[in-house]
């Protein structure tokens, strides 16, 4: 079904794949008559072609990159704009389009949702952007049919910014990368590498995008197979996937931890672009006659079943048939993993759901920038046709992603085959995703063509004793479940038509509502600020030393963004930095928050001009230790703060709050063995927190230990390899010595680690 080349391996004539071995180019030149290197090969890959006209630099090894375009939705917008703002923004130098696809209830926190989406849509009128309100469309939907071009790159504050399947390279980011390009600077990364993605054949009746895409995350996520890389989608199986198919599995390939992804294109993509009456956007792109790629993974589509990511990670994955056959080994399975997840702090079991030897579910949701796409719902609707969800504890919801699918849904009868059935259709709302709607009962199993299932999730609040399950499906495998009335069915068990439906993009839904600046400023436009939104608070530079105490210690395998800060009821506060603060780990360690504000107070008294040991009792005995062997250390010169560590944190979403709430609270470091994402690691960098890495085995320290970084603005400033730490152990008298490391950082990142943020790197007084 999948399988991973060990190394590298060329792409001949875009259909023959050749390893990398002291063979190759024999083969090669065997069957093109031509000599290349595998550098030169390198080149010739799609992706390397698009990083080259977006570069900057001049160099392809350390890439700088403008893009052409950027995106944010309502719980990442405000901060974005508000630091830029901090830093002399005048206006939008490329088009920044602002969707409202997460907050759009208004219905949590009193005014402070509908308050954000007015700074939105006056900050669009008076520094020349986009907006589009609430229920229009989901972020990426938008972005798909209004923003995407051949050979184009898209940044986004979202993650699961993918428009690869159209040709566009997009990357889903942290929002200070937005603001780097909202001050016309630039994206700052190695050249990465490409991995091949070489699909074959064609997917079988009931096989929808969720399925290929749970089958590629489940072979790639634990190795870290393509993490930080691009994907690439070649090969002839490409042809055989209409563009919403192939938009279904990009999205998807976030979950791998990829960098980005691309795809070659072809008549459908063009068929694409002309349906949204952007047909000059399309590009045809194909790899070159030999490319190469650092890593080949190869799919056979016919093999392909019907998946299902089990909780608590979208890798977790089986295929429905294979859960069905086996469901005592398979939910021991999933009990055992989730003990690591929840760290015990719940009872879980799944055997309840288990009912006359058959898996009951209690909830179908399909929704999102994954779910919510025409030919989803329409092959759902086929399925669904003339069943009944029933009258007991089951439901299901429908989101279209996007008020023109909704609209075709409607014309073409689909919309009323699901109604009929007892769901329920809804507008365009990311909620479901994240944990703003649809939370299922404590206990309950949900199965859901969303993009994540994480623990701390969809409604879960551990340290309440509340838990839910949530399970990655394709909407057709949902629709065969509601139509079984919950019971787990995969769609190749249903044995009727789904049909194909032509689609019809109706324009007038968005001229008719989106405002859309066309890049004009208007300076008069006073900007709306509700009360919860807040400038983010004053914070100081990098000193030369510091003393760190470590408030929390988490060593499950992975720390997902929302165990950092959670979503769902949270997503409120977002525009409130010290607010949202008061969240930070709170489902994963609630005594996070007590305890880094507690030694914060020594890092606020010293800014004032204090002694922090008069602000805390700890500094003195800890100050003593230190200046037996560094008599130079002072209160003037060593900062104060708080750090975390974590195996392997980061995984998940790009929000930046995960990094910039640590800061709020008097964080300046976080510990790690690895960072899960790239761009978790860019926003600790931004926030000016300090990415250590330690080698993976005993710690030296363990938590509530304090920390001491003598020289730490020197170790930066000249590039040290190693960084000199020391655990402080004022019972034995004495500093005990570690090292660390803090990876590879640009020369503009360092800048921003001692400025100690990205706001006063940039600042304009």
């Amino acid at each position: 079904m999948i399988e991973l080349t060990k190394g590298g391996a060329y792409l001949v004539n875009g259909t023959e794949i050749i390893s990398d071995s002291a063979e190759a180019p024999a083969q090669i030149k065997n069957k093109t008559g031509k000599e290349v290197s595998k550098a030169e090969a390198a080149k010739s890959t799609i992706a390397y072609g698009i990083l080259e006209k977006h570069n900057t630099s001049g160099n392809m090894e350390k890439l700088k990159i403008k893009f052409d375009k950027l995106t944010s939705h309502d719980i990442t917008f405000v901060g974005i704009i508000q630091t830029a703002r901090a830093s002399g923004l005048t206006k939008f130098p490329i088009p920044y389009v602002l969707t409202n696809c997460h907050n759009s209830l208004c219905a949590v926190g009193g005014t402070i949702n509908e308050d954000d989406h007015m700074f939105g849509l006056t900050c669009a009128k008076r520094y020349g952007g986009v907006y589009v309100p609430p229920h229009q469309a989901v972020i990426h939907q938008y972005a798909r049919e209004m923003l995407a071009g051949g050979g184009r790159m898209i940044l986004g504050s979202d993650s699961h910014t993918r428009y690869g399947a159209l040709g566009t390279m997009a990357m889903g980011e942290g929002g200070p990368e937005l603001v780097k390009q909202l001050l016309s600077q630039t994206y700052d990364i190695n050249m990465p590498g490409v991995v091949g993605v070489y699909l074959t054949g064609e997917p079988v009746k009931g096989v929808g995008p969720q399925d290929v895409a749970l089958a590629i995350i489940g072979a790639v996520f634990a190795n870290g197979y393509v993490k930080n890389k691009v994907m690439e989608f070649v090969g002839p199986g490409v042809s055989s996937l209409s563009a919403d198919f192939r938009i279904g599995i990009d999205v998807m390939t976030t979950e791998t931890t990829c960098l980005s992804s691309i795809w070659r294109t072809d008549e459908q993509i063009k068929e694409f672009y002309e349906i949204h009456g952007r047909e000059e956007e399309y590009q045809e792109l194909n790899p070159g006659e030999i490319a190469y790629y650092d890593g080949m993974i190869t799919v056979d589509l016919s093999k392909i079943r019907p998946m299902i990511a089990m909780p608590f990670h979208p890798s977790n994955t089986y295929t429905i048939d294979e859960v069905n056959a086996n469901l005592k080994d398979v939910l021991h399975d999933v009990e055992e993993r989730a003990k690591v997840s929840l760290d015990g702090t719940v009872p879980y079991s799944l055997q309840e759901k288990v009912v006359n030897g058959k898996f009951m579910v209690d909830q179908g949701i399909i929704a999102g920038c994954a779910g919510g796409g025409f030919e989803n719902i329409c092959a759902a609707a086929d399925i669904l046709r003339g069943s009944y969800i029933g009258a007991d504890g089951f439901t299901l919801s429908v989101y279209p992603a996007s008020m023109p699918v909704y609209m075709e849904l409607i014309k073409n009868g689909c919309a009323a085959a699901i109604l009929e059935t007892g769901a329920v259709l809804k507008t365009a709302f990311c909620g479901p995703c994240f944990g703003a709607g649809d939370t299922p009962a404590n206990n309950a199993f949900s199965i859901r063509h969303s993009t994540r299932n994480f623990p701390n999730r969809e409604g879960s609040k551990l340290q309440n004793g509340q838990i839910s399950s949530v399970a990655l499906m394709d909407a057709r495998s949902i629709a065969a479940t509601a139509a079984n009335k919950g019971m787990l069915t995969p769609a190749t068990a249903f044995d009727g038509e789904i049909g194909k439906y032509q689609y019809h993009f109706d324009a007038n839904i968005y001229q008719n509502r989106v405002f859309d600046s066309k890049g004009v400023t208007d300076e008069s436009v006073e900007i709306q600020f509700g009360p919860n939104i807040k400038d983010w608070p004053a914070m100081g530079a990098l000193p030369e030393n510091l003393v760190l105490r470590v408030v929390s210690e988490i060593h499950d395998p992975v720390t997902t963004t929302d165990e950092l800060i959670p979503s769902g009821e949270t997503s409120s506060y977002r525009s409130n930095p010290l607010g949202l603060a008061e969240f930070t780990l709170s489902r994963k360690d609630p005594e996070y928050v007590g305890r880094a504000k507690d030694i914060q107070k020594a890092e606020k008294a010293r800014m004032q001009g204090e002694h922090p040991c008069q602000a805390h009792p700890d500094v003195k005995p800890v100050m003593n230790v230190v200046k037996q062997s560094f008599a130079e250390a002072s209160h003037e010169n060593t900062g104060f703060g708080s750090t975390i560590f974590a195996v392997k944190p980061g995984d998940g979403s790009a929000r930046e709050q995960a990094a910039s709430c640590q800061k709020v609270l008097g964080g300046w470091a976080n510990i790690a063995n690895e960072y899960a994402t790239k761009r978790y690691r860019s926003n600790l960098i931004n926030w000016g927190m300090l990415p250590f890495l330690i080698e993976a085995g005993d710690l030296p320290f363990k938590n509530l230990d304090y920390l001491f970084f003598p020289g730490i603005r020197k170790a930066v400033e000249e590039k040290a390899e190693t960084i000199e730490a020391y655990r402080v152990s004022v019972e034995e008298g004495k500093l005990v010595p570690f090292t660390m490391t803090l990876g590879e950082l640009t020369d503009e990142e360092r800048q921003i680690i001692l400025k100690g943020c990205l706001i006063n790197y940039n600042r304009v007084d």
